[in-house]
């Protein structure tokens, strides 16, 4: 019965860690790889309207996490 709390426990550590990384990608990223405004990101502005919507920044992230979580899965 106690042994399935050891597993959940190393699933919330790995997430934690993932979390952590994201973090400080997400923080220290934007100066370093300039996420959210790659080319093809969807950007208009009018006087008193302004839309922004990262569609290729959301595209490579999701290449991206995709690639992690299947090596991730197959250990």
């Amino acid at each position: 019965m106690f042994g399935s709390f050891d597993s959940l426990g190393k699933i919330l550590m790995l997430f934690g860690i993932v979390l952590l990384i994201a973090g400080a990608v997400f923080h220290f990223g934007g100066k370093i790889f300039n996420f959210g405004r790659l080319p093809g990101d969807i950007h208009i502005e009018r006087s008193n309207f302004s839309f922004h919507f990262p569609i290729v920044t959301s595209i490579i992230l999701s290449i991206l996490l995709t690639i992690i979580l299947n090596l991730i899965s197959r250990k």
